[in-house]
């Protein structure tokens, strides 16, 4: 999901998808598929949410018109109270929406609740899925099934001062190793700055430096997950990350609590020389005061030129098991997530696509877009498809793991492994 902090979703105007119909399955807990009547949607309230409105009333308007007897109402619902509202709606097919939006990072809770309807088929038929981002794909599937579309993603990438670099006479740097020691160089020089600001509770923004040196939130797949975070290679990433937090870089009693937001805020603010943010990110920093003297690069690896696995967050768009409309349901679905109203939904959110194609596109038109592209096609990484993972996150375990190193409190270690018992009670726990 936007799990972003403000980093990473238009308009088919005749999509109808006739060739591959959806068919009634056996796996819609509701017994209809009504033809007619009214569809209820589920999305997301943005910051903002007007320019979002004009483009799903878009969709709407060609839907309608393709179904002159089927109405849709669409309701925008905060993200910060979904998981009650999904809860109930869940609990209650009469509340519930005929198509939803939801995070990514929800995707296997969701199917593991039975809310989610498995539209399998009708993805794969889609012709437009095949262009769909692998990672992306991955984000909607659960032991091999898929429970909805893609409807945008989001990745991480370096953000720099070029005034700072080029008056300190530096380069954007090629490697992890240059990446701490260029932000130390930046401290050493300007002590009213951060070198790379960085966050103790900045889940998303530590994870590439535990991927890049081949270390691994956990192992396995479907429902059978068990905790990697206190590997060899995972505490690794972990000591080069926490080793960030010091006098020499950002000061762990002001670092150590910041999350994505507070790390973004300081560099659009003019604290810091450099910052790891989203695409999402790209509009905050614009009305910040550093406009104009900013730059974006990948993050790197640990290898000169290569870079870092980044966090592939973003929200999808799925269908509810109980509709009673499924197919007109489905069809929604992909006309909401089609390359045309993503293509859309950037030009009015800066959401960035999930086709490749259409992201290539939306690159050319904004040079903004190039080093996120780039991260994206370098390969990026997702959390274990487990409905564990929404409490491993919620109860804040790698935060606790990462401050309590920052903090003197535990080795990395220690740390590590305290946090792999509870990853791993939590996937127990899931069944």
């Amino acid at each position: 999901m936007k799990l972003s902090p403000r980093l990473p979703a238009l308009l088919l105007a005749a999509l109808v998808v006739t060739a591959c119909a959806p068919q009634t399955s056996d796996n819609t807990s509701s017994d209809k598929d009504e033809k007619t009547g009214t569809l209820r949607v589920w999305l997301f309230q943005e910051v903002g949410n007007k320019p979002k409105e004009k483009v799903v009333d878009s969709v709407v308007t060609d839907f309608r018109k393709a179904h002159k007897d089927t109405k849709v109402e669409v309701e925008y619902i905060p993200v910060e109270t979904r998981a009650q509202r999904v809860k109930a709606a869940f609990n209650d097919p009469a509340s519930a929406p005929d198509v939803m939006e939801y995070g990514n990072t929800d995707t296997a809770g969701y199917v593991k609740d039975g809310g989610l309807l498995d539209v399998t088929k009708e993805f794969g038929a889609w012709s437009e899925s095949k262009d769909t981002d692998p990672t992306a794909k991955q984000s909607v599937t659960v032991d091999g099934k898929v429970y909805g579309s893609p409807f945008y993603v989001g990745v991480r990438a370096l953000y720099y001062r070029m005034d700072v670099f080029e008056e300190l006479g530096l380069d954007a740097p090629r490697t992890m190793a240059e990446l701490a020691s260029t932000a130390r160089e930046i401290r050493a020089a300007k002590p009213d700055l951060y070198g790379l600001v960085v966050g103790g509770a900045y889940t998303y923004g530590a994870m590439p430096f535990i991927w890049a040196g081949g270390g691994e939130l956990a192992t396995g797949k479907g429902g059978s997950y068990a905790s990697a975070i206190d590997s060899a290679a995972a505490q690794k990433g972990i000591k080069a990350y926490t080793s960030l937090f010091g006098d020499d870089n950002c000061p762990a009693a002001k670092c150590a609590g910041m999350g994505g937001n507070d790390t973004i805020t300081a560099f659009a603010a003019g604290k810091a020389g450099m910052a790891i943010g989203g695409d999402f990110s790209h509009t905050a920093v614009e009305a910040g005061k550093v406009k104009g003297k900013y730059a974006v690069v990948p993050l790197p690896g640990v290898s000169a030129g290569s870079i870092a696995p980044a966090f592939a967050g973003g929200n999808n768009i799925g269908v509810l098991k109980s509709t009673a409309h499924r197919t007109l349901a489905v069809e929604l679905m992909e006309q909401l997530t089609s390359k045309k109203t993503q293509a859309s939904m950037f030009d009015a959110m800066g959401f960035l696509p999930t086709f490749g194609d259409v992201r290539q596109e939306a690159a050319a038109r904004e040079p903004y877009v190039k080093p996120f592209a780039e991260t994206l096609a370098a390969g990026t990484k997702f959390v274990p498809a487990s409905p564990a993972w929404a409490q491993i996150d919620s109860s804040l375990v790698l935060p606790t793991m990462f401050q309590s190193v920052i903090s003197g409190k535990a080795s990395v270690g220690v740390a590590s492994k305290d946090a792999a018992k509870k990853m791993d009670a939590a996937f127990g726990s899931a069944g």
